[in-house]
């Protein structure tokens, strides 16, 4: 079986941090490999979602909702056009989540369970020097 996985670096917005209404993590419409590795939303239904069955390192089996907000297709003045990944501050919370930290969703071919994690960040550790020289990516990227 072949693993994919996609990791983000974590804003205060994903995590929940800045009070924002926003909730959840954003999957840009140009992420076309995240997006196929996701399941498929139907633009011409408003708002379709499809629930994740998802386990993390611990054991625990979580729910989150994917959802294509997209009533600027549907209504005169919508506005919002976007992927989100919802129900997950709860999660982000237990996990100690935190902003900088790097969030994991992966999922073995052929399954229909991702599995999910929280990737502490290292950075501020006084006996690495060397990480305070490194670029911190934002954003989306396919794991290899």
């Amino acid at each position: 079986m072949t693993r994919t996985a996609f990791r983000k670096t974590l804003s205060a917005n994903d995590v929940g941090t800045t009070g924002g209404h926003q909730g959840g993590v954003l999957i840009p419409k140009g992420e076309r490999d995240l997006l196929e590795f996701l399941p498929h939303l139907d633009p011409s239904v408003k708002n379709p979602d499809a629930w994740l069955s998802c386990t993390d390192p611990y054991g625990g089996t979580h729910r989150f909702r994917f959802v294509y907000y997209n009533n600027k297709l549907h209504d005169p003045r919508g506005t919002r056009n976007e992927y989100r990944i919802t129900y997950m501050t709860a999660w982000f919370r237990n996990a100690g989540a935190k902003e900088g930290d790097v969030f994991e969703i992966a999922k073995e071919t052929g399954s229909s369970v991702y599995t999910v994690s929280v990737i502490k960040a290292e950075y501020g550790r006084p006996d690495d020097r060397e990480l305070s020289a490194r670029i911190q990516l934002r954003g989306w990227r396919r794991v290899h």
